[in-house]
């Protein structure tokens, strides 16, 4: 079976967790011996692991003006509007198409990244996907988050194949509930012409069937899971137990991952428990926010910042650290903690994530509960026979969460979509 994915981002060059999410889902499903597997990213680096899969880079596929087809202008429109209305609208988006990206070589420019100009790219992006439409050869289509739901209905207008999409979070995760529209749009559009939704959560499937309007026997919920660990990352020192203690908050600085309750519960913490450490490793639109408030809160000489972390970077945070904590208003999965606990770091987690729904061996708080989140990292701290428990049975319960078996389904609804 040829499966054409569409994604945006793949290790080593990785701003988030999709490409960790979509790094590891290919590996899983490779591993059915039939599979065959073509990944289409922005702007690929070259370093890229292609021992189980092949890569096309959109930057380096040539377009022509006639590529730019009804077809594709059509995929971009919602599907119930008046005929009068749909003319209208697809003659303006047809005439409204600019080259002015397009290098001397007939390829369009990507910044591999997500620019100020996101929606242009996207459109760009799935411009691109009629070329590969086109050119390529596959049986099944899986467009991976919104940013490449555009190329994904392009692709199944042009070859009338069917559309799988994976919903690795919603605009609602993201924005707290204050939805762009232009967002929402690309969103429900995708899923409403997709033949199947996956969901990386039964939290996310509940959103997509209730706020998109989905039937709930189109979707489809597959868990993330956690690659084994390198050779590498298992010889990196391990530096617990030197020092004071180390509790850590590691990703994207922004509302969704609710970093002002840990500064809070640290806050607390540091009121009845001497030696310990806050850490945020991380970046994004509520850094400035959260100096200030660890200065309000009079902890700055313990509380550091790191900036964005990476690969391996990621990976020596954990091995200082003795407690992960991810207080995430709506996180559609979190693989971080699961990352965390390959480590031995015993993990607090929101009850608004989707990886509390498979583990058993993290703490769970809800997310806006400081003085619950407060007392969590001070047992961890405490009491060393809490902490073991949950150091050891942590480790052995997400060694068995393997995206070998997210792979098996995976192919399963391939299958279920192709055959019936």
């Amino acid at each position: 079976m040829k499966a054409l994915m569409y994604g945006w981002e793949f290790p080593p060059h990785i701003l988030g967790g999709l490409g960790t999410a979509s790094f590891g889902l290919i590996k899983g499903l490779s591993l059915q011996p039939d599979m065959d597997i073509t990944f289409v990213m922005p702007k690929p680096h070259g370093d890229e692991d292609l021992g189980f899969l092949r890569i096309i880079g959109m930057c380096y596929t040539p377009v022509v003006r006639h590529e730019v087809d009804y077809d594709f202008v059509a995929a971009r429109l919602p599907k119930c509007m008046t005929p009068e209305k749909y003319f209208e609208l697809r003659d303006h988006i047809y005439a409204d198409f600019s080259y002015r990206h397009v290098n001397e070589l007939g390829c369009i420019e990507f910044s591999g990244r997500y620019p100020d100009n996101l929606l242009e790219e996207i459109n760009n992006y799935s411009i691109v996907a009629g070329v590969i439409a086109r050119t390529e050869s596959y049986d099944i289509i899986h467009a991976h988050d919104w940013l490449t739901y555009p190329a994904g209905i392009h692709t199944k207008t042009v070859s009338g194949k069917p559309l799988v999409i994976h919903v690795h979070a919603t605009d609602y995760d993201r924005s707290r509930g204050n939805v762009n529209p232009d967002v929402y749009r690309i969103e429900k559009n995708g899923m409403d012409y997709a033949d199947h939704i996956i969901t990386v959560s039964d939290l996310t499937r509940r959103t997509v069937i209730e706020k998109y309007h989905q039937n709930p026997s189109k979707v489809t919920t597959v868990h993330n899971a956690v690659e084994p660990l390198s050779r590498d990352i298992l010889l990196i020192p391990d530096k617990r137990g030197v020092g004071d203690r180390i509790v850590t908050f590691l990703g994207r600085i922004t509302m969704q991952k609710g970093p002002e309750y840990f500064v809070e519960a640290a806050a607390r913490v540091l009121q009845k428990a001497n030696g310990v450490r806050f850490v945020m490793a991380g970046n994004g639109d509520m850094m400035d926010r959260m100096i200030r408030l660890v200065a309000r809160r009079n902890i700055s000489d313990r509380f550091h910042f790191t900036g964005f972390m990476k690969g391996k970077q990621v990976y020596e945070i954990f091995k200082a650290s003795d407690v992960y904590v991810m207080p995430s208003v709506s996180e559609p999965f979190g693989i971080s903690p699961l990352e965390a606990m390959q480590c031995g770091v015993p993990s607090i987690i929101s009850k608004q994530s989707g990886c509390a729904e498979i583990l058993n061996y993290a703490v769970k708080v809800d997310y806006w509960d400081i003085e619950a989140l407060a007392d969590a990292i001070y047992g961890l701290i405490t009491y060393p026979a809490y902490y073991r428990f949950l150091k050891e049975e942590g480790l052995r319960e997400v060694n068995s969460i393997k995206w070998e078996y997210a792979g098996q389904q995976l192919r399963g609804i391939y299958d279920r979509v192709l055959y019936g």
